[in-house]
């Protein structure tokens, strides 16, 4: 067994796991402030509804998030001991910072946001949602830092040799915004907000089909789709931006990602779909757009991209897998662009409630936006082998030399057992919190209860017998 393999296939299985709620949460939390503030502004009940029901399925994948991150970390110490010798120097900065300040911000104001409905006023509660985004945000940003300096390092030096080497910070803002950090940076956050806002878009979708909560889910869908709408159309330009920047840093990543094997002195074609053959050097079944590759790369239509055969064999990243995840994630997210604006378009001819199949093209926009999350981590993280700190280190050097393979097999199949319970647990948890729904606005309490009456009537609802009938005396 190939120790190598064995770790990075753990760790490939707890972050996709965990993948799974932080992109979700960010993105929710935008809209829980969109909905919130929309309240405070309109004064209508429905959105103060929203808010309320959005916020209770923020907490579950908060809390699931939190318990999944934890253990990636201790990875980087367990399995990667070499690798994390080489970036202490860079990573003790970026962790640190994300967890003093950015989780403790979101964490620390996280109570008021689930618990303090009724308790402080509906000002305070919006500061405080405001609070919890933002320090998502802000811990988005130390993450993508990280991984960033992995795909183009940048403000460091090499000190040392062999396993003892580590790269030791020279300048650190050229560390911070190396060549791929701002881009990566709204990349990621922008497919966080489309996830969120689809995610949302499927449960109101669903209410809608169902013909429940009406006026509220009509409401949901509407704030969600406009979100939708604006997000899908901003990540396509985030994406071109993106992809000029890994064919000027990351070539082979780029030749990867559309199986360019071979360097022409012609302009170069842009799968849409095929098959790369890695034996032979080309790409079968492949339907292409002629020059748009040469286009989007260099803005013109002379320009050939250069392909694998300018790098080694040895520096290629796995071909057939980079192909399949990159074009997977821009094949899903041109799907919801295209249901994004035609619901749009449908809801300005004030129709698309009349068309049931719109809400199911909605509820299938969710398992696509988790589906091009997922699939463009995994063109991001593979297109850099075979480098784990890209033209640095190499992921077969960035082990741990005294952890056994047995050790690291079992340790795959105990994570596995946990996180098949987990995610069990969190679709119970999800199916029970949306099949009860958002509460009737018509019910909802505003504002803190600071009345005495309201104080001993909530104290009697807490009381035993005896102690409620002198309650009842007092008052």
């Amino acid at each position: 067994m190939d120790v190598v393999f064995l770790s990075r296939l753990q760790f490939a299985i707890t972050i996709m796991f965990h993948y799974l709620f932080p992109p979700l949460t960010i993105g929710l939390s935008v809209l829980m402030v969109m909905a919130e503030g929309w309240y405070l502004k309109t004064k209508d009940l429905r959105y103060l509804s929203i808010a309320r029901f959005w916020t209770h399925l923020f907490a579950i994948n908060f809390a699931l998030g939190v318990a999944t991150g934890i253990v990636n970390q201790f990875q980087f110490g367990t399995n990667w001991a070499t690798y994390s010798r080489f970036v202490g120097d860079v990573f003790g900065t970026a962790l640190a910072s994300e967890g003093i300040f950015a989780f403790f911000l979101e964490t620390g104001f996280m109570g008021v946001v689930v618990f303090g409905w009724n308790r402080v006023s509906p000002r305070l509660h919006f500061f405080s949602t405001f609070m919890v985004m933002f320090g998502g945000i802000f811990s988005s940003i130390w993450i993508v830092l990280a991984n960033s300096f992995m795909q183009t390092p940048a403000g460091v030096k090499i000190v040392g040799e062999g396993p003892h080497a580590r790269a030791e910070v020279t300048d650190f803002y050229a560390m911070v915004f190396n060549p791929s950090f701002t881009i990566r940076l709204t990349h990621v956050l922008l497919a966080a907000f489309v996830l969120g806002a689809f995610f949302t878009m499927a449960v109101g979708a669903y209410y809608v089909a169902r013909k429940r909560f009406l006026e509220t889910s009509k409401s949901m869908v509407s704030l969600s789709l406009y979100f939708a709408a604006l997000t899908t159309t901003m990540i396509l330009f985030s994406g071109d931006t993106h992809a000029r920047e890994v064919a000027q840093y990351q070539p082979g990543k780029l030749a990867a990602f559309e199986g360019h094997f071979v360097t022409e002195t012609t302009p170069t074609q842009l799968y849409l779909i095929g098959f790369p053959n890695v034996k032979e050097r080309k790409v079968n079944f492949g339907i292409y757009i002629p020059r748009l590759l040469t286009f989007l790369c260099y803005r013109n239509f002379t320009q050939p991209v250069p392909g694998l055969d300018k790098i080694p064999e040895a520096d290629w990243p796995p071909v057939i897998l980079c192909f399949a995840s990159f074009h997977l994630m821009a094949g899903l997210g041109t799907y919801m662009f295209g249901v994004a604006w035609l619901g749009v378009f449908l809801h300005r001819k004030r129709k698309l409630y009349d068309k049931r199949w719109m809400m199911g093209l909605f509820m299938l926009g969710l398992p696509s936006a988790y589906a091009a999350n997922e699939a463009g981590w995994v063109a991001a993280e593979v297109g850099r082998q075979p480098w784990v700190v890209q033209g640095m280190l190499r992921t077969s050097q960035a082990n741990s030399h005294s952890v056994p393979a047995e050790q690291v097999l079992i340790s795959i199949v105990m994570f596995s057992c946990v996180y098949a319970v987990m995610g069990v647990l969190w679709l119970y948890a999800l199916h029970r919190k949306i099949q009860h729904g958002p509460e009737d606005p018509a019910t909802l309490q505003l504002g803190p209860r600071t009345s005495m009456d309201g104080i001993l009537e909530s104290a009697a609802e807490r009381q035993d017998p005896l102690q409620s009938r002198v309650t009842e005396e007092a008052k």
